[in-house]
């Protein structure tokens, strides 16, 4: 999800499996490849979860989509558009085969750092923890922002009331409303308000598309890009904001965890399926915003629309949108923070044998990690929900705009979780040497023979040495290819928005 700026510029647990004392077989439909799942299963359904990831990857930013096009012309922007889609996917794609090394119900970017790059784990998760922090905070900004607008828009008689206009009241009162979501455990139980978050982004789409088909706004529309960009330095401005439209990493181990049918087919198709329409989305709305403002387009393009009953409840939907989809970084935020606090070193010489994987891990013949479905106590629960919720609840008080934090932290903590760490991990675990993969390939090669490969993307380990050494390759590609994002993004940022301002 891009970051909060395009839009205040116009405004004013899959396969992990943990290893527990009372872990059982499940019962539950097996791999793709057959093999029983250890640990705890998940309830979820793959609609509730296709929905959930949906939800985190489409946001308010998909209104920046038609500016992002008009700097890059409309070929290479939809270009772009499906190429950040394809390497968001291969990114979550890893994620889902990493999580077969560990035990159900336990996949995170944590219990992969511990059997991977145990020293580097607090990092990793500093990181995330840190980057969802502030897109909830945007989020709430946003709500402060438009607010006042909204009110306006469906009363002329609302500025009469000095507290009907004030972002800090509103900040408040929509605080009601996701303190009781943010502390819910489960990713699940936000199935119902992500569906309401969705029919907000469904209704942003109809009416970005229907005021096309009207053709009410081509009296002020500029000139149409088609193939030509506007220049170079246009479009790597835009170029961040589509490769973080489809940020949402820092869910997926959590909708791993929690679904019921853990499939390799199952928990493929939830990538597919939401990578795919949100990059339909992405397109119509780039598109259709476009082609009815051309290059006056603005970061927002329903604040570009007429004042009326349709674009106020359009900017309404928007604040929907982010209130629903504020409970989603604060379920991510939360377990990177307890995970943090949790961390400690670890030796070099013991790090081999610390697994929270499909065996049971020990030091010197003692267990050393047992992770769980949920490792967290009601107490320290509620203290760190608390915290995050009190600290962003601040900080969108006090703060207008994190547009330039915004920018550095989306650089790097969602170049890390969508591209970077995904390929790193799966690189490392799945290497002939470790004994992890070793151990998975053993298992495969106790089940049945009879059972057929899936392709370069099938089920199984067991698929073919040379599928399994070039999705290793393709793994690191995608580790330095978000290198180069992140470096690209920086560069980007101090030039376009630090000197800018």
């Amino acid at each position: 999800m891009p970051s909060y700026s395009s839009i205040n510029d116009d405004a004013e647990h899959s396969n992990g499996r943990p290893v527990s004392a009372n872990s059982s077989r499940s019962s539950r439909p097996r791999s793709a490849r057959g093999r029983k799942d250890v640990g705890v299963v998940g309830q979820a359904s793959w609609a509730s979860s296709v929905i959930n990831l949906l939800n985190t990857i489409v946001g308010a930013g998909v209104l920046a989509m038609p500016l992002a096009l008009s700097r890059m012309g409309i070929l290479l922007g939809v270009i772009i558009i499906l190429w950040a889609g394809l390497t968001a996917g291969f990114g979550l794609y890893l994620q889902t085969r990493c999580a077969r090394y560990l035990d159900r119900g336990a996949a995170s970017f944590f219990a992969l750092s511990q059997i991977t790059y145990p020293n580097a784990a607090v990092i990793f998760d500093a990181a995330i923890a840190i980057k969802c922090f502030g897109v909830g905070v945007s989020y709430l900004i946003i709500i402060g922002d438009l607010m006042p607008g909204v009110v306006k828009g469906f009363s002329e008689n609302a500025g009469g009331m000095s507290f009907l206009v004030d972002r800090q009241f509103w900040i408040t009162g929509f605080m009601l409303v996701v303190i009781p979501l943010s502390f819910l455990r489960r990713l699940d139980s936000l199935k119902y308000t992500s569906v309401i978050a969705l029919i907000s982004i469904g209704y942003l789409v109809i009416l970005v598309f229907a005021h096309f088909v009207k053709g009410d706004t081509k009296a002020d529309r500029g000139v149409i890009r088609i193939a030509q960009p506007e220049s170079a330095v246009a479009v790597l401005s835009s170029f961040p904001v589509i490769v973080f439209a489809y940020t949402c990493h820092q869910n997926m181990f959590s909708i791993l965890n929690e679904i019921g049918n853990n499939s390799h087919f199952r928990t493929t198709a939830v990538t597919i399926a939401s990578i795919g329409i949100a990059a339909f989305l992405y397109i119509l709305v780039a598109i259709t915003g476009y082609l009815s403002f051309g290059n006056a387009v603005g970061g927002n393009v329903v604040a570009m629309y007429a004042p009326s009953i349709s674009s106020t409840v359009g900017k309404a939907a928007i604040v929907i949108l982010v209130m629903f989809s504020y409970p989603l970084q604060v379920h991510p935020c939360r377990a990177s923070v307890d995970a943090v606090l949790k961390w400690r070193p670890i030796r070099r010489k013991d790090s081999a044998n610390d697994s929270p994987s499909r065996a049971k891990p020990s030091i010197n013949g003692k267990p050393f990690l047992k992770p769980r479905a949920d490792t967290i106590g009601e107490t320290r629960f509620a203290v760190i929900t608390t915290g995050i919720i009190v600290l962003s609840y601040i900080v969108a008080m006090t703060v207008s705009s994190l547009e330039k934090v915004l920018a550095y932290v989306g650089s790097t903590g969602s170049t890390s979780i969508s591209f970077i760490l995904p390929g790193l991990f799966y690189y490392k675990i799945s290497s002939p040497e470790s004994p992890h993969h070793q151990k998975m390939l053993k298992e495969d090669d106790d089940e049945s023979d009879g059972e057929e490969g899936e392709g370069l993307l099938g089920g199984g380990l067991k698929s073919g040495p040379w599928r399994r050494k070039l999705l290793r390759r393709c793994s690191l590609a995608l580790a330095i290819y978000g290198g180069i994002v992140m470096v690209t993004c920086l560069v980007t940022n101090t030039l376009f928005v630090v000197v800018a301002h």
